[in-house]
């Protein structure tokens, strides 16, 4: 007996300005300026940008953000206790020469409960971003 699995569409070019939009929506309604990644489930970046004033290592960190919330289909809010001492991945971000940030703001992005990319927010405080990525993907159609 055969499984197939039905296709699910990619994340697309117009889903990643949506996903954009919306943070800096989000952001700019709570009075916070931030970078916005969003990559593709590939980990190749679809769209990028930063707000004028946001601090420089913003656009860095959002980044890492995406990346590791694709990379470990989580939340990064989510996985910040697991690299303290003790935790299960202490040693991950400095085991890989890959840039994990363990810092809340990165989201994956899922269709049909498939993973298809990820946003990462920078800029505002952690918990900040982490809402303003959330809010961008609660509104992807």
């Amino acid at each position: 007996m055969s499984t197939t699995t039905a296709p699910v569409a990619p994340l697309t070019i117009q889903d990643a300005e949506a996903l954009v939009s919306a943070a800096h929506r989000a952001a700019e309604a709570a009075g916070v300026t931030v970078s916005v990644t969003v990559l593709d489930a590939g980990g190749h970046l679809l769209a990028f940008r930063r707000d004028d004033r946001a601090v420089l290592i913003s656009g860095e960190t959002s980044t890492r953000k995406a990346y590791t919330a694709l990379q470990l289909n989580a939340p990064t809010a989510d996985l910040v206790d697991a690299v303290q001492p003790g935790g299960p991945f202490h040693t991950l971000p400095t085991a890989l020469d890959r840039p994990l940030l363990f810092i809340a703001g990165g989201v994956p992005v899922r269709r049909d409960g498939r993973l298809i990319g990820a946003i990462g927010v920078g800029g505002g405080a952690p918990e900040q971003d982490h809402a303003f990525a959330t809010a961008a993907v609660a509104n992807l159609a």
